[in-house]
């Protein structure tokens, strides 16, 4: 008969061994979600749409939709997470959008003993998808993911149609991330502001460079811009409103002189997640008034 210690040694060596055969596992296996940290808003509301709401014991600051996700444990930015923050709420898996970081916290999470399923992303219809597929194939729910994906395809096509035919198309938009010292910074090419811009028909103004950067004063004057859309942190924007039009060079562009300009919610508008079609129409909807007024 096997003594206790003896016994403890082989429990433990099975349960080592199930680890390591768990962590170094095919890309298509499924998870323990039991106890699901999700970060990134867009994951979120993904697990939501897919009825999975009730694996979730916490979720990152940016994941405020549906309203019900307010009620689980905030673990932090997901650009600023604690790994011990994360890990303290004893998760089963974390679900995680490519981005997250530092990357410090997330080498300890990704050599943590929890299973840390990356998500990709890119700002588009496909991108979107490829979430979705990710997402539901990690909590082995894979039909629910095909029946998400046709919904979310149908409803993008037919957004992109809407606003192909609708005053949005070609309208020459600014989107501007803050103003931060005065300083305008804008985004380029290849970031959401750019993705969502492009599926609601209308045109980025600037495309020389990746990512947000500040621009000049001649650079904004040159762009020529009908349009300027930010994105709604709350608040009275009247003042915020004022300030910017105020500066030169925005003054004297087409949208600082008809002072137009679009604000949504920045979850809603660059989350490219399950209601990225009706952010399309809306911004294509105001983006259309304008040039109604125009």
């Amino acid at each position: 008969m096997l003594n206790k210690k003896t016994l403890s040694f082989i429990v433990a060596a099975t349960l080592s061994s199930f680890a390591f055969t768990f962590s170094s596992s095919a890309e298509n296996q499924t998870y323990d979600t039991s106890r699901l940290v999700s970060i990134g808003g867009s994951l979120t509301e993904i697990v939501y749409a897919l009825g999975e709401e009730d694996r979730l014991i916490a979720r990152d600051s940016t994941s405020i939709e549906p309203e019900a996700a307010l009620n689980l444990p905030d673990v932090g930015y997901i650009r600023r997470l604690s790994a011990e923050g994360v890990l303290s709420v004893n998760p089963t898996a974390i679900i995680a959008l490519e981005g997250s970081g530092p990357k410090e916290a997330v080498d300890v999470l990704e050599d943590a003993s929890v299973p840390f399923i990356t998500v990709p992303e890119t700002y588009d219809a496909e991108g979107i998808v490829m979430k979705i597929r990710k997402t539901g194939d990690a909590l082995g729910v894979p039909e629910k993911a095909d029946a998400l994906i046709a919904q979310v395809k149908a409803d993008i096509s037919a957004a992109r149609f809407e606003s192909e035919k609708s005053g949005a198309k070609d309208m020459r938009v600014l989107f501007v991330l803050s103003t931060k010292g005065g300083r305008i910074m804008a985004s380029g090419s290849g970031t959401a502001a750019d993705g969502i811009i492009k599926l609601a028909g209308a045109l980025n103004v600037i495309n020389e460079f990746q990512g947000y950067k500040q621009l000049s004063d001649e650079a904004i004057i040159k762009a020529a811009h009908d349009a300027i859309l930010m994105i709604d942190r709350g608040g009275d924007h009247s003042a915020v409103n004022e300030e910017l039009f105020g500066y030169p060079s925005i003054a004297a562009t087409p949208a600082g002189a008809q002072k137009n300009i679009v604000r949504m919610n920045g979850l809603y508008l660059l989350g490219f997640g399950p209601r990225t079609a009706n952010a399309i129409r809306d911004l294509s909807k105001s983006l259309s008034g304008i040039k109604a007024r125009m």
